[in-house]
């Protein structure tokens, strides 16, 4: 979000929190957050794809509701109203082209309404046909094949090689030149979080842990505005209490929220975009040769990916209380925790506590089932695959995959010699004590500090290349 749609947040967010409550909340906060996923959409140089990327979200979000929903819930008028206010939001989007002499919330120019029925047609036959197949099979076929494809879409576009030839695909599609296509033609505004989160609702009703949710409430959660772009990954469950709960916005809750937004506004718009001038890249990896200079650099990307990310969570958590939401914190200053396992228990909270629970401890339990292997080869698979999940999330590179390796291999370490140490550090003296924890602070610290040399960089052999000049070998 830039300054522009971080103002027209605040203000408003102040108006749906001191003028509605009960369903009518509800009601603006889907109707705001489904405006904001056209509006914040970045501009695409495939035609028209700024209007069918966030008009694929909400369908997305329409159908998950559908095959997670009672048979028949969309008859009620609470759900007919959502209905409304989302397809009511989308041929807004759709008749601008025809009302507004520029695009007033895309990019570019929306599609020929002609070009939407047909999208709304494919739409209703798919949403038909998901719930047939989830009313008429003892097997969820209806959420596997869902699950697949958020999957498949995260796959195609956090690989660069794939988003490439996709673009290619659209470019040829559209009668576009083929020779300018680039990876970044296809960037889905929020489609990781969103993913997530549909995901996590689709599990969740699998295992029979899913609360019944109206369109409204489940819409508002996966597409809320303030965490729509960089999270925090909220739960379906949690949210929904929110919104049930009565709420006007008070003085005090107003003060609060502002404090919060003020702190992520320096936080990221001062402190992070200063750091970003000299803070580490492809350009610095290959230019800059002196050690001192090259830990200048990683030490400014170290920064800056902290408050920059932290920022926009302290901005979305201050603009979502003005709405009688809670979000969930996302970071605990990791760069004080005296080791790896605190760290993560403290950066990007919300992601490690989705991985964790729809990943690690089902795998952790499957792999159990392997009685031949030692529990330590257990967990070094377990922190392994989590970790390389959560750099393949970020993106499908070689350099995600090493920094996910890092992180794993790290853990494990971590883990053993926390065991080993444990009943040592325990007999010993406080002021040892205190040397140790300093001491591990430090050290995770600048383990976290060189981990981030893979996430900054875009191929393994820049990578090497910092390696080698932050410790004087070449």
């Amino acid at each position: 979000m830039g300054l522009t749609q971080i103002a027209a947040s605040i203000l408003t967010s102040i108006l749906v929190g001191a003028l509605t409550h009960g369903s009518w909340r509800t009601y603006s906060l889907l109707a705001l957050s489904a405006l904001a996923v056209y509006w914040f959409q970045p501009a695409l140089p495939l035609r028209s794809f700024d209007f069918w990327l966030p008009s694929l979200t909400l369908a997305l979000v329409t159908l998950t509701w559908f095959v997670t929903s009672p048979p028949g819930a969309w008859k009620t008028r609470h759900n007919l109203a959502g209905l409304l206010i989302i397809g009511g939001v989308v041929t807004f989007v759709e008749l601008s082209r025809y009302i507004f002499p520029e695009p007033l919330l895309t990019g570019t120019t929306p599609p020929p309404f002609p070009h939407y029925i047909v999208f709304l047609a494919i739409l209703i036959f798919f949403t038909a046909l998901f719930t047939f197949i989830n009313r008429h099979t003892l097997f969820p076929l209806s959420t596997l094949l869902l699950i697949t494809l958020l999957l498949s879409i995260l796959i195609i576009l956090k690989s660069p090689a794939l988003s490439l030839q996709a673009s290619i695909f659209f470019r040829t599609l559209t009668d576009r030149p083929t020779a300018t296509a680039s990876a970044l033609d296809l960037r889905w505004l929020g489609i990781s979080y969103i993913a997530f989160r549909l995901i996590h609702v689709l599990r969740d009703k699998q295992t029979g842990r899913l609360p019944e949710l109206s369109l409204p409430e489940f819409a508002a959660y996966v597409i809320f505005f303030p965490s729509l772009a960089a999270g925090p990954i909220d739960r379906a469950e949690r949210f929904a209490k929110d919104l049930r709960a009565d709420f006007t916005l008070t003085q005090n809750e107003t003060l609060s929220a502002g404090q919060r937004i003020i702190v992520g506004l320096f936080k990221k718009f001062v402190v992070a975009d200063a750091l970003a001038l000299i803070a580490l890249n492809d350009t610095l990896a290959a230019q800059v040769h002196a050690a001192g200079w090259m830990w200048i650099h990683l030490y400014a990307y170290t920064f800056q990916i902290y408050f920059d990310f932290s920022g926009y969570t302290d901005i979305a958590i201050g603009i979502a209380r003005l709405v009688g939401v809670r979000l969930p914190e996302n970071f605990l200053a990791p760069y004080t925790k005296p080791n790896l396992t605190q760290f993560w228990n403290a950066w990007h909270m919300t992601l490690t506590q989705w991985i964790r629970a729809y990943f690690f401890n089902p795998f952790n339990r499957w792999i159990r089932g392997y009685k031949s292997l030692p529990a330590w080869a257990m967990l070094l698979l377990g922190q392994l695959a989590t970790m390389l999940l959560i750099g393949l999330w970020h993106g499908v590179t070689w350099n995600f995959v090493l920094w996910g390796a890092w992180h794993g291999l790290g853990l494990f370490l971590q883990n053993r010699w926390s065991d080993f140490a444990k009943t040592r550090i325990a007999a010993a003296g406080p002021r040892l004590q205190s040397v140790l924890q300093f001491g591990g602070v430090l050290l995770t610290f600048h383990f976290v500090a060189l981990g981030w040399v893979f996430f900054a960089l875009s191929a393994p052999q820049l990578s090497a290349q910092v390696f080698s000049k932050l410790f004087g070998l070449g």
